[in-house]
């Protein structure tokens, strides 16, 4: 049977996610649950550890500095829609200033109250407040016994330098930019995963994360780069010909793509082998005898705007169909449970010798297995289910899905480390391509009615 993906209308209707603006700050631990928990943490400094504030609309910044907001500097902003099937969740907070005083954060060890600077931390140590600087910036060399006295009194008073300050003094600003617009049909959870990742990982390298969820194209790039809000970029949401990918290649600021287009010369891109993932799904199911399968792939929405991550597995997935001789054909699914048991019914209405399915999109799971049982067909038994999903979702499931893993944590950890990389001038590798690894659990079994039974691999 021919594959039945193709192009689709682009005006299609869409699904609005109004939950998805609520589900990002629970989704991401070192964010706030609620814009407005955020004057009380900076007011009395038992926040979180990394705040949420702005640098502007479209805009907003994980921070470690929520104590050092006054309590005034933090107001709740309408949230707004960015078009249709876009959610602006960069409207959703926006801090207007930071406490201004030079190097603080930590209080006084004087019994006089207020924060700790520069000076207080060099009478501590017993050392000039310039020799206080160059242990933090490393510019000239200290004595090792001198160093670990600055050291000490920096942990007695809970200093941390002023950013704007080091800013000014460093011509860095320690930051990294994570574009990653949303777009109905991109799943939050799975992104938001991403997302925290970055922000674990920036801070061991003591770099904060301004995140862009608003759709400006090469506009939002040459705004951060043009203002110096950010001294690099990690991009995500890459499409095959994503029109960024021009600015991107002339910046001037290294950048870091979370996934692949279609021409990746000149960038770094590092992302999960989605070829091989959709391919090594096939070999399974081929390996345990079934000889007719479909993919049940991401909305039709991310296939017209040439998604790269869907794209790639349903080429993988092809490929392997013709190296292993099987029938079998793509399907696009909206993520809602009428839409997943009509795709189900439609499919074994079409080829009723189906046996195995793939599925790559992720909220149509738990609802697709409902379907195959509402349909008359158990699992595995009838018929083998392997997804491409996060671990933990195909732990939930019942049965517990075999499953090619979506590895969020190691792939944003080494996007950034890629990034401080070529931040210190050194040479990384323009492409990253991890290899997919299948877990098998309890869903995917021999296919009925075959004399061969599973192979070991």
């Amino acid at each position: 049977m021919a594959p039945a993906r193709g192009s689709f209308a682009a005006g299609r209707a869409r699904h609005d996610v109004p939950h998805a603006a609520h589900d990002v700050p629970h989704a991401a631990h070192d964010v706030p649950h609620a814009a407005h928990d955020l004057p009380h943490a900076a007011h009395t400094g038992t926040g979180p550890a990394h705040a949420v504030t702005g640098t502007g609309t479209g805009a907003s910044r994980l921070s470690p500095y929520g104590a050092g907001l006054s309590h005034e500097a933090v107001r709740r902003v309408p949230q707004k829609r960015g078009g249709a099937g876009r959610v602006g969740l960069s409207h959703i907070v926006v801090a207007v200033g930071w406490t201004a005083a030079t190097g603080h954060s930590g209080r006084r060890g004087d019994g006089r109250g207020g924060m700790a600077t520069i000076g207080d931390v060099a009478r501590q140590a017993g050392v000039s407040p310039s020799t206080v600087s160059y242990v933090l910036s490393g510019k000239r060399t200290i004595s090792e016994v001198t160093r670990q006295r600055v050291l000490a009194a920096i942990e007695v008073l809970g200093y941390h330098p002023h950013a704007g300050a080091r800013a000014l003094a460093s011509n860095r600003s320690n930051v990294i930019a994570l574009i990653m617009p949303l777009y109905t049909g991109l799943y939050v959870p799975v992104l938001m995963q991403f997302v925290t990742s970055v922000v674990t990982a920036a801070r061991r390298f003591d770099h904060d994360v301004l995140l862009l969820t608003q759709d400006e194209g090469e506009q939002g790039i040459e705004r951060v780069a043009a203002s110096s809000l950010a001294d690099a970029l990690i991009v995500m949401d890459v499409e095959l010909h994503d029109r960024r990918l021009p600015r991107l290649r002339t910046l001037g600021r290294p950048s870091v793509l979370i996934g692949f287009p279609a021409d990746a010369a000149g960038l770094t891109c590092i992302d999960l082998d989605f070829t091989a993932a959709g391919a090594a799904c096939v070999e399974h199911l081929a390996d345990l005898g079934h000889r007719c399968v479909a993919l049940v792939g991401s909305p039709p929405e991310v296939y017209e705007r040439e998604l790269g991550f869907a794209s790639r597995t349903a080429a993988g997935f092809d490929e392997a169909l013709r190296r292993r001789g099987l029938r079998g054909t793509t399907v696009p699914c909206e993520p809602t449970p009428d839409a997943v048991l009509e795709t189900v019914t439609g499919l074994l209405r079409a080829h009723p010798d189906l046996t195995g399915v793939v599925v790559h999109n992720e909220p149509t799971v738990p609802p697709l297995l409902d379907a195959f049982a509402a349909l008359g067909r158990r699992v595995p038994r009838d018929v083998s289910v392997v997804a491409i999903c996060p671990d933990d979702l195909a732990e939930r499931g019942k049965p517990r899905l075999t499953s090619v893993s979506i590895p969020a944590e190691e792939v944003g950890r080494r996007a950034v480390e890629l990034l401080m990389a070529q931040l210190d001038g050194g040479a990384v590798p323009e492409a990253t391509l991890l290899p997919p690894a299948l877990t098998v659990r309890d869903s995917a079994a021999a296919a009925r009615n075959t004399r061969s039974g599973p192979r070991r691999r």
